[in-house]
């Protein structure tokens, strides 16, 4: 079979496929979050390979070794469903898909080396730092993917709406900045040796609550905003993300304290990706699309308020 044939034929994929990718990348800043919290950031010592004599982990490395060189081998998951969906991508002659996709096919090896780099560096709380926020910036890139393939028809939004979506994207990197600088503060460093940045965690906590309280209030200043103007497709990403914040505010100040209980921890990251993904999904929201081929299905045809393209689909759930 040609590759043309192939990439046609995987095209029909393209939705699962572009799904995956966020699901994936999502899932790997979890799992990221476990190496660090279980101490295992130099499980493998070096990098590209776990030692200097071996690319793989060795028994004598104990659980750390292990941990740290699964979470490395999520990489190539990560890059098989990258590839995929870019070859969907192409197969469906679909130019912004094709270009959505290949960033997050090349981000890929680009964050590996970014990972290899805070090994090298021992876990240098900066670029880990760096690490995480590229990371989401691929979530934001899978997010607008799946707005690309599957968002309702809208005209541009006026431009209220417009500047305080954008306001929200960008106070959104900021809150996640300062959640990395708390973070390179804290404890959990990913190794007993590690250095961290030598800022005061707790001055740090209430600069990044700051931060998140003019978070909430931009959404909800959207919210009604959007309300007015009766769209309602901006009403429910913006009370979606509203409905978000509060969640991992929750999460933030519990975790905060208990002292930084672990999985409180990992479940805030969790949270960190999902508002991610959540504040590309509403600036898209006022940005003027029109709808794909791509089937829309119960939950998206509910949110803009329009009927299923096609509810006999299988995947048309969404």
């Amino acid at each position: 079979m040609s590759f043309t044939r192939f990439a046609e034929r995987l095209s029909v994929r393209l939705w699962p496929l572009a799904v995956a990718n966020i699901v994936a990348n999502i899932g790997i800043v979890v799992t990221g979050a476990a190496v660090r919290l279980t101490g295992s950031g130099l499980g493998c010592p070096t990098w590209p390979r776990c030692t200097d004599d071996s690319y793989v982990t060795h028994p004598s490395m104990g659980i750390h070794g292990a941990i740290e060189f699964g979470n490395r081998m999520l990489t190539y998951v990560l890059l098989v469903i990258a590839v995929l969906c870019f070859v969907a991508a192409l197969g469906s002659r679909d130019r912004r898909a094709v270009k959505y996709s290949l960033v997050v096919a090349l981000g890929i090896p680009l964050q590996a080396v970014i990972g290899g780099i805070t090994v090298l560096t021992d876990l240098n709380p900066w670029i880990v730092s760096l690490h995480f926020l590229a990371s989401m910036a691929m979530i934001m890139v899978c997010l607008a993917l799946l707005d690309h393939l599957r968002s309702p028809t809208r005209p541009e939004a006026p431009a209220s709406a417009r500047w305080l979506a954008l306001a929200i994207l960008v106070n959104g990197w900021i809150v996640l900045y300062l959640g990395t600088v708390v973070t390179g503060a804290g404890p959990h460093a990913g190794d007993a040796e590690a250095k961290r940045n030598g800022l005061d965690p707790a001055f740090l906590s209430q600069i990044h609550a700051a931060s998140v309280y003019v978070l909430v209030a931009l959404t909800v200043t959207l919210l009604v905003v959007a309300l007015r103007m009766g769209d309602r497709w901006l009403t429910v990403v913006a009370a979606a993300l509203l409905a978000l914040e509060l969640f991992q505010g929750v999460v933030g100040w519990t975790q905060y304290l208990l002292d930084l209980n672990e999985l409180l921890v990992a479940l805030h990251m969790l949270g960190a990706s999902l508002l991610a993904a959540g504040f590309a999904r509403v600036w898209l929201a006022t940005r003027a699309h029109v709808a794909g081929e791509q089937p829309t299905g119960h939950l998206l045809a509910w949110a803009s308020g329009t009927k299923p393209s096609d509810p006999d689909r299988i995947d048309a759930t969404f």
